[in-house]
């Protein structure tokens, strides 16, 4: 993503919801791992400045902080992560801050339009907005996600979605960019808004790609993996750059330190880059099949460790090694080790009949493999059905 020029970039991280009971997204979630992404990637340029606003509460200041950063010479990126609203007079757009309610819409959060009038100041070409926003249930009905066009010139990815019932949303979309520019990959901006809304899920939600060219009075389509409404994503996975450094150390720091979902991100993009350059089936592609399946491990979640580690067996039978291959041996004895930590009856009996077939092709090195199995299925079975 490194943008050519001179001039140093700018990257602001704009993070807001209302601080009370008006709160449907918790936007601030997201500002740890974009703040732990080097400012070099989150502007896209060598040298880069970061400006990060956390909830703000005052329209004016969030309005004086975007003109100083649309003032700046050089490329310029903005992160936003909240809730729109419509106020109820003129129906316009507006970003909730921390003390807009709904009776104090028009006073307390920042106007949509005020966004865009900033940024076009800037040459064309040189600004890029990246959101993730949720959409109260008027906004949404009325179809303020689709009035999000930022202008000519001005590049806009995002994702746009109702408010989920009875919980607080989480701005999955943009963490997403997060774990992935943590993790090493460096893809485009295309491909990692298709990865991303992949990733996010597409349950009624709004995908935008932006390009901000006059298209009928309104901005025209990126010319990108096209991802609108709830349609499936044909997500393609990021390219790794040529020189990249070995992703394996940040990957098992992130797991050891507890943030076990960056590090199964991470690990999921490097697989699907190993199978769009050498093969679903490549010794590559299984190798991180296996990263993932130890990851799990170390997320204490034996299940879906069981559950990768019969894929890597059976995707390196497919391949035609042999049963008594190291490799082979080691994949079907560890799934069978996950499987024996359940505790889930249900669960187990589940994941049993695939551990079953595995043994019945992989002996192992533990004699007496297949029996203990099919014994411990004995006695699941057993299992009244009110203790189940």
């Amino acid at each position: 993503m490194l943008i050519k020029g001179d001039d140093p970039g700018t990257a602001l991280l704009l993070a807001a919801a209302p601080a009370n009971k008006s709160r449907l997204v918790d936007a601030a979630s997201v500002l740890p791992g974009l703040a732990a992404v080097a400012p070099a990637v989150l502007a896209g340029t060598a040298a880069a400045t970061v400006v990060e606003l956390a909830d703000p509460v005052d329209p004016q200041t969030v309005l004086t902080r975007i003109r100083a950063v649309a003032a700046a010479p050089g490329p310029l990126f903005l992160y936003v992560a909240g809730q729109l609203h419509l106020d109820g007079k003129q129906h316009q757009v507006h970003l909730a801050l921390a003390r807009t309610t709904p009776a104090s819409l028009r006073y307390t959060a920042l106007p949509w339009a005020w966004l865009a009038h900033e940024l076009q100041v800037r040459a064309p070409g040189t600004t890029t907005v990246l959101v993730d926003l949720v959409c109260d249930p008027t906004a949404w009905e009325r179809g303020a996600q689709d009035g999000l066009a930022l202008g000519p010139g001005v590049l806009l990815y995002g994702r746009a979605a109702p408010a989920p019932r009875r919980q607080v949303a989480t701005p999955d979309y943009l963490k997403t960019y997060a774990e992935v520019w943590r993790g090493g990959a460096r893809p485009s901006l295309a491909e990692l808004h298709a990865y991303a809304a992949d990733r996010a899920g597409h349950d009624n939600a709004r995908y935008l790609a932006l390009d901000g060219t006059p298209s009928g009075g309104g901005a025209g389509p990126v010319q990108a993996p096209p991802v609108p409404g709830a349609a499936p994503v044909p997500v393609q996975a990021p390219p790794v750059p040529a020189v990249q450094s070995d992703p394996h150390p940040a990957i098992l720091a992130a797991a050891q330190a507890g943030r076990h979902g960056e590090a199964a991100s991470m690990a999921a993009v490097w697989e699907s880059e190993a199978m769009r350059t050498y093969g679903p089936g490549s010794l590559e592609a299984v190798h991180w099949l296996e990263v993932r399946a130890d990851l799990a491990r170390l997320a204490l979640e034996p299940a879906r460790s069981c559950e990768l580690w019969m894929a890597a067996a059976q995707a390196r039978l497919a391949r035609h090694q042999s049963t008594d291959d190291t490799d082979v041996q080691a994949a079907v004895d560890r799934a069978h080790h996950q499987w024996e930590q359940l505790r889930d009856p249900d669960r187990a009996r589940s994941l049993g009949p695939a551990l079953v077939t595995l043994r019945r092709q992989v002996a192992g090195r533990r004699r007496g493999a297949l029996e203990a199995v099919q014994r411990r299925i004995e006695q699941l079975e057993a299992v009244p059905a009110a203790g189940r």
